[in-house]
């Protein structure tokens, strides 16, 4: 009994330092690391964005200004409406393209796209749009300054390339996109990540290394975003 006790800690071990590398990495600021523009105008947060909180996921949402309609002009080609006058918000997730495009709901997993998004593949980009958000925990309401708002906008349109590609793949709504994006996703590398780095690029503080929601969460508390 202790032996298999023994060996269960042992096996378990790899994940129990997964996670709690987790907490180190969501507190840890990114800046120490990899010094990003911190200047970018903090002290005048009279923009907002909205990160959507799942179960193993984050979207950051855009207010659907008229800036971020002309960044993102290119996904009425692809059915994405984001010049109709009732779009508010953008949404933007980054993700593994064999998990993201093929994984309709949770019970859709198979163990091959499970291992495929945890050794390794392909990046895409989903965008989807929306109107009027209702209050839910659920949605992170964030300030930031203008500037950061450019900055995080010119940082997702910079994970596009130059000439935005959008895949051959059936959506999870009417109004939705999946788009080729630069970098890889592994187990250290998933969208969460992702979020955080995009946050970061955009100067606002936040934790080097945040694979799990917990850790965007966890972040988002540390660095005051979730005051008021």
């Amino acid at each position: 009994m202790k032996r298999a006790f023994r060996l269960s800690l042992w096996a378990l071990s790899p994940v129990f330092l997964y996670f709690g590398l987790t907490i180190f990495g969501a507190l840890v600021p990114a800046s120490l690391i990899a010094p990003s523009g911190s200047d970018f105008g903090q002290t005048s947060a009279g923009q907002e964005i909205v990160l959507v909180a799942g179960p193993i996921h984050y979207d950051i949402l855009l207010p659907a200004d008229n800036d971020t309609r002309a960044a993102f002009a290119f996904l009425e080609t692809a059915g994405v409406p984001i010049g109709s006058r009732g779009v508010q918000w953008l949404s933007v997730g980054w993700g593994s393209e064999a998990f993201y495009t093929t994984t309709g709901s949770y019970r859709d997993l198979s163990l091959r796209t499970i291992w495929r998004a945890a050794t390794g593949d392909a990046g895409v980009i989903r965008f989807e749009v929306y109107g009027a958000l209702p209050d839910h925990p659920s949605l992170r309401r964030v300030k930031v300054s203008q500037a950061q708002l450019d900055a995080l906008r010119a940082a997702i349109r910079g994970d596009l390339g130059a000439e935005p590609n959008a895949l051959s793949l059936d959506g999870f709504s009417m109004t939705d996109a999946f788009y080729s994006a630069v970098g890889r996703f592994h187990v250290l590398s998933t969208c969460n990540v992702w979020v955080g780095q995009k946050l970061a690029d955009a100067g606002l503080a936040f934790g080097v290394w945040t694979p799990t929601p917990y850790g965007v969460t966890l972040s988002l508390w540390w660095n005051g975003h979730l005051d008021g």
